[in-house]
């Protein structure tokens, strides 16, 4: 590839957005085209945790099928509302105020995006319930492991192992970049 696809303009506002914050640690756009299309093959709703500056909602958005809702949850009221204005005239896209346990107020959703590192943590018995049969889990912000178990800074990564061996999930670690590495899991 001579160079990457042009990004999508729902994406690109949210990305100035996050410019405009100084914001670093926005979705990467290859996670990002990840999410587009995980979301373009579900139907129904779908959710995100820890919104940001809306560079995952928006990555979610592009991808998203016809008649398909996204819910995404920031519990930071300034955040809220600047995305809230990218997506002001998007009537499938609602940003909740809120912290990302109350996301169990919304679903269960086909797609969940867990963006928080609190949410990552609370492993696979949260997002069992936050999921239906079939839906899929993306947790991103990994660091790809060659090893068994997987390990991270020299330690075995515990919360990579959980959603690796959970039984009612079936979970891959696909790499996106060569320093970046997302898990998929799909609800049995």
């Amino acid at each position: 590839m001579s160079a990457p696809p042009d990004l999508p303009d729902i994406v690109a506002r949210a990305h100035d957005l996050s410019r405009r914050r100084g914001f670093v640690s926005s979705c990467r756009n290859e996670t990002g085209r990840l999410l587009a299309s995980l979301a373009a093959s579900r139907s129904g709703t779908l959710a995100e945790s820890g919104t940001g500056c809306g560079v995952g909602s928006a990555w979610l958005r592009s991808g998203m099928r016809e008649g398909s809702q996204l819910i995404t949850a920031e519990h930071d009221s300034s955040l809220v509302e600047a995305v809230r204005e990218i997506f002001a005239q998007d009537k499938a896209v609602q940003v909740l105020e809120a912290d990302w346990k109350e996301l169990a107020n919304e679903g269960p959703f086909s797609l969940l995006f867990l963006d928080v590192r609190e949410a990552k943590r609370a492993g696979p018995d949260t997002a069992a319930d936050l999921v239906e049969p079939g839906g899929v889990v993306v947790l991103d912000d990994f660091t790809p492991s060659s090893t068994w178990p997987p390990t991270f800074q020299g330690r075995v990564d515990t919360t990579r192992l959980q959603w690796l061996t959970d039984p009612r999930f079936v979970t891959t670690e696909v790499m996106v970049a060569t320093d970046a590495s997302v898990l998929i899991a799909t609800r049995r």
